[in-house]
């Protein structure tokens, strides 16, 4: 799961035997680990850019200006898929750093070959449980903000409990988000956005950016629009925004 060998990571196991796991794990996982053919060239951009783009991960405080070889605003980016929409952004942004935590391999390996393609120098990727990292590598209030779209809904309500955005996840995130920081949220099923938007609503210290009767907001600027949002959009699906911002 980490990234200091880029092996591909093996198959997870099913839910019934996460759901039997001894009581000392920590905590219940928002992701499961799906097994996933890495192409030719999302292996070859692995071998070839993970030693400059990917950070191992360590239970060691992170210099952000060192690994990123700057000083610059520090965006969280947490499950970029196969970082379509990242690397977008970071084109975009190019004043601001993009910290960005992925499990999968393939999408790991697409992240870096766009990186090598479009020759974009403002990401580093560790491959690992995005909370783990928050809670060992990211310092207390170096985050200028926090990206989280279209994380897992879960949707049936026996696994609602495995939702990345509760109150704890909340409440330990943060702290290491700067006063003044957005979290930025994005999801395509509803009832998940209603959790995330009153889940967000009822944390102390964060204010709603949104002046929406519903307190969605409008997507901002930097976000695409991706091919599976657009697929999802001419079928009727809707996407709701969540952006709030530290007091």
């Amino acid at each position: 799961m980490t990234a200091e060998n880029n092996n591909p990571i093996p198959p997870s196991t099913d839910d019934s035997s996460r759901d039997a796991a001894p009581a000392h794990f920590k905590r219940i996982r928002s992701f499961v680990v799906r097994a996933g053919r890495t192409t030719t060239g999302q292996q070859q951009a692995i071998d070839a850019l993970a030693s400059r783009y990917v950070i191992p991960y360590s239970a060691a405080a992170l210099d952000m200006e060192q690994a990123f070889g700057r000083k610059a605003p520090v965006i969280l980016e947490i499950g970029f898929g196969m970082g379509d929409a990242t690397a977008t952004i970071a084109k975009a942004r190019p004043e601001d750093n993009f910290l960005c935590c992925e499990v999968h391999t393939p999408g790991v390996g697409a992240l870096l070959k766009r990186i090598q393609e479009e020759g974009i120098e403002n990401i580093r990727i560790v491959q690992h449980d995005a909370v783990e990292v928050l809670e060992h590598m990211v310092p207390a209030e170096s985050l200028a903000g926090v990206h989280i779209y279209f994380p897992d809904p879960w949707h049936k309500k026996r696994h609602h409990k495995r939702r990345l955005i509760q109150a704890p996840f909340i409440n330990g995130l943060l702290k290491h988000v700067a006063v003044g920081g957005y979290l930025h949220c994005a999801t395509d099923w509803e009832e998940y956005a209603i959790q995330i938007r009153d889940v967000l609503q009822a944390t102390p210290g964060l204010r709603n950016q949104s002046a929406l009767p519903q307190g969605f907001a409008e997507r901002p600027w930097y976000r695409p629009v991706t091919k599976f949002e657009k697929r999802g959009l001419r079928l009727g699906h809707g996407v709701w925004d969540i952006v709030f911002h530290k007091q």
